[in-house]
């Protein structure tokens, strides 16, 4: 049964998140480190450095986390070890991801 919720979240997902990326386009110069994290932190790097709306989902959907980070350093101690969806929003632009924290 867990594995039935879990396919229709990544379809979910693929869908909607994707249909938005088209309209907003993927952010450039997007790079996430280190993924998988085991110290709690990630690191978000784009080109241009602007202010950034940080979206996080469990493998259910559910939001777990939203923020805004000024410069690229996302703190995550707060979440439990597990697999999650990360969605970046940066000016008119959209990237979404896997997470992994181990």
């Amino acid at each position: 049964m867990k594995h039935l919720y879990l396919v229709l979240f990544f379809l979910v997902c693929t869908t909607s998140f994707g249909q938005e990326s088209r309209s907003g386009g993927d952010i450039e110069g997007f790079t996430l480190y280190p993924n998988p994290t085991t110290n709690g932190k990630v690191f978000i790097n784009t080109a241009n450095n602007a202010p950034k709306k940080i979206l996080i989902f469990d493998v259910l959907g559910t939001q777990v986390l939203e923020t805004t980070i000024l410069g690229k350093e996302l703190n995550l101690s707060d979440l439990d070890a597990g697999v999650y969806v990360l969605r970046v929003l940066e000016k008119d632009k959209v990237a979404t991801r896997k997470l992994i924290i181990k």
